[in-house]
């Protein structure tokens, strides 16, 4: 088992509270909340999520770590709140993050009741820091355990921060061939002329502090998992101890004539997306492919671009995922602002003048002008450098994983978008995720394993998508549903949907409807049935959890 040090407060979350330091205000009297409630309080023009759990108040932050979403608008169940925008979660007793997108957790204050008023404590420090890093350890000098992680997302930088907060001492490596430290993907497509700063997780003196080591613009070319070393395109060689593979998947191209002209894209990185953003500006652009990223582009391009078409292979956009109805009103949102579809159709050639893409033809005979053509028909798993190895892959050479991450090979793991893993609310089938979120649950797990704390996924998949400064949120597994139940009014741009299979919802996807999403997350992350008859009834107590 790699080493540890033992946890008993030698990296204090904070410095000890100076009482002199602190603001006290009283915000309710005792009976204002009962067990199972949450409200938003006031302390010094500072709002404080006060909630009641057990019979005893406590006080964390209200604003979401991940995207600052006021708490007290989102599900309470038990000792943990889950935020309404993206579905993180946190225990209301600590301000510990208990599920993901968000990475940081939130201050907890000091609650007391005299003369059943309740009052609030903050530090003052507190009120400037929104977000609070978990206690975390560094690296021993003379402990040459390593764990070696490829790839610089999502999976592995939560990998790499769970080892350090369960105070593991050993050595980590995270080698990606990006040339950034990791930073949100989910902003590429939302927010385009993006700075690469403004998006990065954790700046470079972080990881310095934690003692967590970055290689950048470097690949894995082979594993030998007799030997436990990585080979890299550089031709050096690195033992590890414990492996997680989490390269992700790239941009699947289109294979056609005329697909290396100038002003073919695809988006992938933050500099894909610049490049973007700097050749649309008053352009003709074509999009191939209706996915939640090809939707993104088109949406965000309005008003910038002179031209936006799309093209479709299916009748609507994401229909196999959100289905018909919502495809349909996605649809009808981006053509009234003069997004123009082909759908059923796909691209057979790319003509050009002086190099440069001038046209798109269409299996249909349609020739559509373009001056950029964004391509985003899927994704392939960057798995290549594990062909030959014992490491079992499906047939998509999708990396296939357990319930605990492992991969059919001692002490190595996989996670993030290049696995197929187990989903415990399908079942545990086989699927295959690029949920951001799910990203990141897999780190954790990982990291756990690795230090033989035994644990096992069990996170809900919690997806959102932006149209026109509008978020449709997603939570569960649709795939194979056979009816879908729909609450309030398409053409007002307000709705839930529910997805229903063998009599159960298994997905829901709103909009403009929270906190209906997250709630139907808690249900399903606590194993809870909803009935396709609760569904379908105006009574909407299935939403109250506690």
């Amino acid at each position: 088992m790699p080493r540890t040090k033992p946890s008993h407060g030698e990296f204090p979350d904070s410095d000890p509270e100076d009482s002199s330091e602190e603001l006290t205000e009283e915000v309710c009297v005792e009976s204002d909340l009962q067990d199972g409630q949450m409200m938003e309080v006031e302390v010094g023009r500072h709002t404080v999520l006060l909630a009641r759990t057990d019979g005893k108040y406590s006080a964390i932050g209200n604003q979401c770590t991940h995207y600052g979403a006021p708490l007290s608008k989102g599900v309470i169940t038990g000792h943990r709140v889950r935020c309404p925008w993206h579905g993180s979660c946190f225990n209301v007793q600590t301000g510990d993050l208990e599920e993901f997108p968000g990475i940081d957790c939130l201050p907890c204050h000091k609650v007391n009741i005299r003369n059943s008023k309740v009052y609030v404590s903050v530090n003052k420090k507190s009120l400037r820091q929104q977000k609070r890093i978990k206690s975390m350890g560094k690296a021993e000098p003379g402990v040459t355990h390593t764990v070696l992680l490829l790839g610089g997302g999502a999976a592995s930088l939560i990998c790499a921060e769970i080892l350090r907060q369960e105070n593991f001492v050993g050595r980590i490596i995270m080698v990606t061939r990006d040339d950034l430290l990791p930073y949100d993907k989910t902003r590429l497509s939302k927010v385009m002329n993006v700075e690469s700063e403004t998006i990065l997780l954790r700046r470079a003196e972080f990881f310095h502090q934690y003692d967590i080591e970055v290689w950048l613009k470097k690949e894995a070319l082979s594993v030998d998992t007799d030997m436990k070393t990585v080979t890299f395109n550089d031709g050096s060689v690195q033992s590890y101890d414990h492996l997680l593979i989490s390269t992700g998947c790239r941009a699947k191209g289109l294979d056609v004539p005329g697909i290396k002209l100038d002003n073919v894209k695809m988006l992938e990185t933050p500099e894909d997306a610049r490049q973007i953003h700097a050749a649309c500006q008053g352009s003709n652009i074509v999009l191939v492919g209706t996915s939640f990223v090809g939707m993104e582009v088109a949406s965000y391009m309005i008003g910038k671009a002179s031209s936006i078409t799309v093209i479709g292979s299916s009748e609507l956009p994401y229909q196999n995922t959100l289905g018909r109805e919502i495809g349909r009103v996605t649809m009808t949102m981006l053509s009234e602002k003069d997004v123009k579809f082909y759908m059923n159709d796909s691209v057979i050639e790319v003509k050009g003048v002086n190099g440069k893409v001038k046209e798109v033809v269409l299996k249909s005979g349609t020739v559509i002008p373009a001056d950029v053509l964004i391509v985003g028909v899927g994704s392939i798993p960057n798995s290549e450098f594990l062909q030959g190895t014992k490491i079992q892959m499906n047939a998509k050479n999708f990396v296939i994983v357990d319930k605990c991450m492992r991969t059919n090979v001692p002490d190595v793991f996989s996670g993030g978008d290049v696995v197929t893993f187990p989903l415990a609310m399908a079942n545990n089938r086989l699927v295959t995720i690029g949920h951001w979120q799910m990203a990141q649950a897999h780190g954790r797990i990982v990291a756990l394993n690795i230090l033989n704390k035994p644990s096992e996924l069990n996170s809900v998949p919690y997806y959102w998508t932006v149209l026109l400064g509008k978020t449709i949120r997603y939570t569960g597994y649709g795939e194979g549903y056979t009816d879908i139940v729909i609450k309030g009014r398409f053409e007002e741009r307000k709705f839930l949907a529910l997805y229903i299979k063998n009599d159960e919802v298994i997905a829901a996807a709103g909009l403009n409807y929270d906190p209906v999403v997250s709630a139907v997350a808690e249900r399903l992350a606590a194993g809870k049935v909803i009935t396709k008859k609760e569904a379908q009834s105006d009574d909407q107590s299935w939403q109250q959890l506690s």
